[in-house]
């Protein structure tokens, strides 16, 4: 491991976000590490999500403070973007060399920040390390693997996390089991979430509907995917109303493929994207949620909502063996099976994962602070 020089007063910890699945991990740990006594914390926002809806409101509703640098690379294809975010963090961290640059998750802000860090000699820590999906066809799978390669401090949330990272010989004094810090979050703003009228004002009826999420390239770049993906919402539409909060890649491909004006869509409830409140309280009172994302496969199992996750793998198998998850495929068949059997079934509320307590933060603060010779 890098030396860790000095101590955490000033110069201290520069926390690197970019993208809507940063922001609530990012949250809970910046008021941790505040809470140790530590200054000279920077966040550092890529821009690789910069409207409100993807961005902005996030910020304000889980209250982070304004950005100390928002460096504006939104756009351009995978390397693209990344070498451009290598470049900006490259002058970033020049200008204000930070003792430890921490990461989250595996979005492109993630490897460039660990790229960029490394280069410079800089200590990195890595939030929410280990997860494997073992499919190489992801681009977020070469983000976790690479980064986890290069980090000094191995922050897990589950014990496979660890097992994954331990078969790739990443030395056992790296890895710290810690939990998932993105349930911090959920479980702080749970109670302000469940007082909004999101699902009222949306005019559906609690545990009446199916909400779903789509992002992912494997499941919006291929047309024929994507018609066998809409093609079973149109037949679950059907059976109860369908709520689509529409990510901005996934809307461009619709328009670009003339989906929406195909003959049954008009019965999915397309939406702007939510911010992280409203759509939690869509999460709360749905029956059923179907999606390609990691972090709602999370949310879903804390929250015990039936899940059903488009892919034919994930790098959260915890969500299948200890929570509400289902792994159903992106093919319209398999969807409909699993839909039906998840109406049939009783629910599959479960208790948590181990640590998944809101407490994820506080430990991951107090291995920082340790690791500095902070006692």
């Amino acid at each position: 491991m890098k030396k860790l020089e000095g101590t955490l007063k000033s110069n201290g910890i520069t926390l690197i976000v970019g993208a809507r699945p940063n922001f609530m991990k990012a949250a809970p740990l910046l008021r941790a590490l505040q809470k140790k006594g530590i200054t000279g914390i920077r966040l550092v926002h890529t821009g690789q999500h910069f409207d409100d809806n993807m961005s902005q409101v996030f910020f304000t509703q889980l209250g982070l403070p304004k950005p100390d640098a928002y460096l504006g690379v939104s756009v351009g294809e995978h390397v693209n973007q990344i070498a451009q975010m290598i470049q900006a963090l490259g002058f970033e961290f020049s200008r204000h060399r930070p003792r430890m640059v921490t990461v989250f998750g595996d979005v492109n802000s993630t490897l460039a920040a660990a790229i960029a860090a490394n280069k410079m000699g800089i200590p990195l820590a890595h939030v929410e390390a280990g997860l494997r999906s073992y499919d190489r066809t992801m681009p977020e799978e070469h983000n976790r693997i690479v980064t986890d390669m290069l980090s000094d401090l191995l922050f897990t949330p589950s014990p496979e996390a660890d097992r994954n990272l331990r078969k790739e010989g990443v030395p056992q004094e790296r890895i710290h089991k810690v939990g998932n810090i993105m349930v911090d979050s959920l479980l702080a703003l749970k109670t302000q979430a469940k007082q909004m009228d999101t699902y009222k004002r949306l005019r559906v009826e609690k545990s009446r509907y199916a909400l779903v999420t789509l992002h992912r390239q494997s499941n919006v770049d291929d047309g024929t995917v994507l018609e066998e993906i809409l093609g079973a919402l149109v037949e679950i539409s059907k059976q109860m109303p369908v709520l689509f909060p529409i990510h901005p890649r996934t809307r461009r491909r619709l328009d670009e493929l003339s989906l929406v004006f195909r003959k049954g869509l008009s019965q999915i409830r397309f939406t702007e994207p939510l911010s992280y409140l409203d759509f939690l309280n869509l999460v709360m009172n749905a029956r059923i949620v179907l999606t390609d994302s990691g972090g709602i496969q999370e949310e879903t199992t804390v929250l015990g909502v039936s899940c059903l996750t488009l892919r034919e793998n994930t790098e959260r198998p915890v969500t299948i063996t200890q929570g509400t998850n289902r792994l159903v495929g992106n093919k319209r068949s398999g969807i409909l099976k699993g839909f039906k059997a998840t109406l049939e079934e009783k629910p599959r509320r479960r208790k948590p994962p181990d640590l998944w307590d809101g407490k994820t933060s506080e430990r991951i603060s107090t291995i920082i602070y340790r690791s500095f010779g902070n006692h």
